[in-house]
């Protein structure tokens, strides 16, 4: 007999080769009905796997992000299949589970597939998944597996990067792949599919190496969800950064300038200003400095910060100057010269902590492949701070940092996230700088400061930082995506590095803890997610112009000058369209542009000195006076922004 507990605490006793499925079954028929995926003592298992020994067991269904990467898992090998029966000869390659759905990797040799073939796989996979074929795993020994994928070059080179003994195959139907695991468990759940897109990608991600097609899709337990996710893939379209981006005129991208590197026009250089000064009286209140560092340093500072051997190959090649073996490099992170500027001057613990802040630019060599609007560009500026304060001053910082962070969320009208404590990869020490005593007080601290502040909160393997751990904000946007979004990170390394000090009340001098935060994470970033958040619908306060006066002609120009100047001296900022334009001409672009709110201006408005007030969306407020207006924008702006 073996002992399986459950997440809830409950033991239960079994038969030895019980299996996860049997486990649900003595919960519930129904429950079991609605298991996908199994997890035993932290690995994850087939829901027909034999349990041999006492442990603990987690039972995931379709709601269950677990769930989902099973279900996606599978449908991946499905998507396989049918390729493979409509195209022989073609080699598979590799097909995981992604965020939202999964993608399979295809050498589809003399053929090929365009968006004509989406509905004959689509077709072919729903075939298969009719017939209920079970997933099932099963050993082989190498020279079988090499065997099997003789003709499979790519299939070849991963078997022979495993070791014998660890090969494991799944089949289903007619159909074997080389797999480690984690199925659903059969394909007759599998009820809706669409295949989404072709993309090229280069085998194992190395562009020497063979571009193979790589076939996108999804798939659903209900063709009613697949159907909601539609509808969510045509609005997310509608909300593309970049496609509001232009339609708004924030920013733009040119090829002499180069890949990656954003050019603010005018509107959008405002609303930069806006947030940086935002977040600086935020900070101001918070006790924090502002500094200004070069946009290079020597290449020894990042030798000696650890970020050149990191990070050297995806930043920019160094600079070389007239003098010899002199190189600079653009900056990949203003930390290093943070710490050169707490170092230029001698400091005690009364004048600890000493928080320096900037809206730093930094530059990275992204591949060109994996460039993206503004959510992936090589230049990008960061609301970078760097506290350096004594351990004992460690826990309230970090707090405090978190309280900045929910500010700046709560704003902005980011109100669904989560917090992910990031820690190290136990299993590769080598991606980290640092000793395991500072590793182990700073992971703590995270956990402690985290579970005090009453965060929903998670802990994820492998995420930190190399030089520390971290804790990062995962937001779910109006769509229901999630985005990493503000970061705090606790470092005792650096400080080492660089041999920070401060003389302590012993008259001894002692090494200070570092915090590193970002709300925003990079500006440009955020503004990509907070532009298809808000559907380009900024906060108010946020907004460049928050009002546009819209005159019937030309003759009510002086009342609009006045209006507008009333507006102003009330801090509301306006501007005025005395285009000689039709009214729905004009109605119809303020809405494209976004203006929280339409003034329209004609005789009646004029002769009784008001204003007809239009919201956008269409609310007619009716004709008001202008502090009745005045008071509204007043009650708008204290809604969102909210007090630090």
């Amino acid at each position: 007999m073996i002992d399986i507990t459950l997440p809830d605490g409950t033991v239960k006793t079994f038969d030895e080769n019980v299996t996860p499925m049997d486990v649900a079954k003595s919960i519930s028929e129904g429950f079991a009905r609605k298991v996908i995926s199994a997890n035993f003592n932290g690995a994850t298992v087939e829901t027909t796997t034999p349990l041999t020994t006492d442990g603990a067991l987690v039972l995931y269904t379709w709601k269950n992000d677990e769930g989902k990467t099973a279900f996606w898992h599978s449908s991946a090998h499905v998507l396989a299949q049918a390729i493979e029966e409509l195209h022989n000869g073609v080699k598979l390659t590799i097909g995981p589970a992604i965020e939202n759905g999964f993608y399979y990797d295809v050498d589809f040799g003399e053929h090929s597939v365009s968006d004509k073939d989406f509905k004959a796989i689509e077709n072919k996979m729903l075939e298969i998944a009719r017939g209920k074929h079970e997933f099932k795993m099963r050993d082989a020994s190498k020279a079988e597996a090499l065997e099997l994928y003789k003709d499979n070059e790519f299939k070849t080179e991963l078997i022979q990067n495993l070791e014998d003994g660890t090969i494991t195959f799944c089949d289903h139907s007619t159909f074997t792949d080389l797999c480690r695991g984690g199925h659903i468990p059969n394909t007759g759940i599998i009820k809706a599919v669409k295949i989404l897109s072709v993309a090229g990608a280069y085998w194992r991600g190395d562009e020497n190496k063979p571009q193979l097609t790589r076939v996108y899709g999804v798939s659903f337990p209900k063709q009613k969800e697949l159907t909601e996710y539609l509808a969510l893939l045509e609005e997310a379209k509608k909300r593309d950064h970049r496609k509001l981006g232009k339609e708004l005129e924030l920013f733009t991208f040119s090829k002499r300038v180069g890949q990656g590197l954003p050019l603010w026009l005018p509107k959008g250089a405002e609303l930069r200003e806006r947030l940086e000064k935002f977040l600086k009286a935020a900070q101001k209140k918070a006790g924090y400095e502002m500094v200004v560092t070069p946009h290079i340093g020597q290449k020894e500072l990042y030798e000696t910060s650890g970020h050149y051997a990191k990070y050297g190959e995806d930043s920019f090649q160094p600079i070389l100057t007239p003098k010899d073996n002199e190189e600079f490099l653009l900056k990949p992170m203003n930390c290093p010269h943070h710490c050169e500027i707490y170092n230029s001057s001698q400091w005690s613990y009364k004048d600890l902590p000493k928080r320096y802040a900037e809206f730093g630019t930094v530059y990275r060599y992204e591949q060109s492949g994996e460039l993206h609007g503004l959510t992936r560009v090589r230049g990008f500026t960061q609301d970078d701070a760097h506290i350096f304060c004594m351990p004992e001053q460690l826990d309230k910082e970090f707090k405090d940092v978190i309280d900045l962070v929910l500010y700046v969320f709560g704003s902005l009208g980011f109100a669904n996230f989560t917090a992910q404590v990031s820690v190290r990869d136990p299993e590769n020490p080598d991606k980290y700088i640092g000793n395991t005593e500072n590793w182990d007080k700073a992971e703590q601290a995270i956990i402690n400061a985290a579970r005090d502040k009453g965060l929903d909160y998670i802990i994820e393997t492998g995420e930190a930082a190399f030089y520390g751990p971290k804790l990062d904000f995962m937001v779910k946007d109006a769509l229901g995506r999630k985005w990493q979004l503000g970061t705090i990170q606790v470092d005792y390394n650096l400080p080492e590095r660089f041999d920070l000090a401060y003389k302590g009340s012993d008259n001894e001098l002692h090494r200070p803890v570092m915090i590193h935060r970002a709300p925003f994470g990079s500006i440009e970033r955020f503004i990509a997610i907070l532009l298809e958040h808000t559907g380009g619908n900024f906060p108010i306060w946020l907004m460049p112009k928050q009002v546009i006066l819209l005159s019937l002609s030309e003759k009510y120009e002086k009342y609009s000058e006045k209006v507008l100047n009333l507006l102003e001296n009330n801090e509301i900022r306006a501007l005025v369209d005395n285009r000689n334009e039709t009214m729905g001409k004009k109605i119809r672009e303020a809405e494209m542009q976004k203006y929280p709110f339409m003034i329209i201006i004609g005789e009646n408005e004029e002769k009784e000195d008001k204003i007809t007030v239009r919201k956008h969306g269409g609310e007619d407020l009716g004709m008001i006076y202008i502090e009745e207006f005045s008071e509204i924008i007043k009650t708008e702006i204290s809604k969102t922004l909210k007090t630090f």
